[in-house]
């Protein structure tokens, strides 16, 4: 679907991921391993790996924000130390060398504290020689897409889908260069774009609700089945 204007075409990101899954029926019951990215990814990719019936892990890569305007950003950093820069922003800011270096450094300190926080005490599902889905809640520049792409060909992947439900046309055309496939629901095409304005409710996602969305794939993958809980259900608790 391309949208030439931004509209709600979710309900919340489980909705998202729901409709998301229905583009990747072909990899149901597959080797397959689905990476939510944290935070808001994690919500859309449980959706994905329930109805794929696949394993779900995460893959985290957080922006390198910029040092005077932290709501952008000039690059992402991953959970095994891959870090992707933004040369024009870089340039565009004049960013020093000492300032990256400071920057990247905070990031990585706080991607090592999700990951502890996250993983806890279980070691990173297998990819080698897996079908990867690399799933967040859509696009913006995407470069955090970028970061976990290159991160995960270090683990040897048989291949690497990006799958979001929405992003603009031209980034999701670069992430094709780059990735094996990418899947969405819509695209956008419209001069400013808003990733909230194409859900109909937006939350901030919190750590809490990463993990209950991790508790609620193993419960629902090796427990008794129970109903995938809504976003209010989620949010409480």
């Amino acid at each position: 679907m391309r949208l030439s204007a931004a509209k709600p075409i979710f309900e919340n990101r489980y909705d998202a991921g729901r409709q998301l899954a229905e583009k990747l029926a072909d990899y149901a019951n597959q080797s397959v391993i689905v990476l939510g990215v944290p935070n808001g990814g994690v919500a859309v990719a449980l959706g994905v790996a329930l109805a794929l019936g696949a394993d779900l892990d995460l893959v985290i890569s957080r922006k390198i924000p910029l040092p005077l305007s932290p709501e952008g950003g000039f690059g992402s950093v991953t959970d095994d130390g891959t870090t992707i820069l933004n040369e024009a922003v870089v340039k565009k800011a004049g960013l020093s060398q000492q300032q990256i270096n400071y920057q990247v450094s905070q990031v990585r300190g706080g991607v090592r504290d999700r990951s502890l926080l996250y993983h806890r005490d279980r070691p990173p599902v297998a990819v080698s020689g897996r079908t990867v889905i690399i799933v967040d809640d859509g696009l913006a520049s995407g470069y955090t897409m970028r970061a976990a792409v290159e991160s995960m060909r270090h683990r040897n992947p048989e291949k690497i889908i990006v799958a979001v439900p929405v992003g603009p046309e031209a980034v999701v055309k670069e992430l094709e260069g780059i990735a094996d496939k990418v899947v969405t629901c819509a695209v956008g095409s419209m001069p400013r774009f808003y990733l909230a304005d194409f859900y109909r409710y937006w939350h901030e996602i919190s750590d809490n609700e990463v993990l209950n969305c991790l508790k609620e794939w193993r419960m629902r993958r090796y427990g008794p089945k129970i109903d995938l809980p809504d976003k209010k259900q989620m949010e409480t608790t």
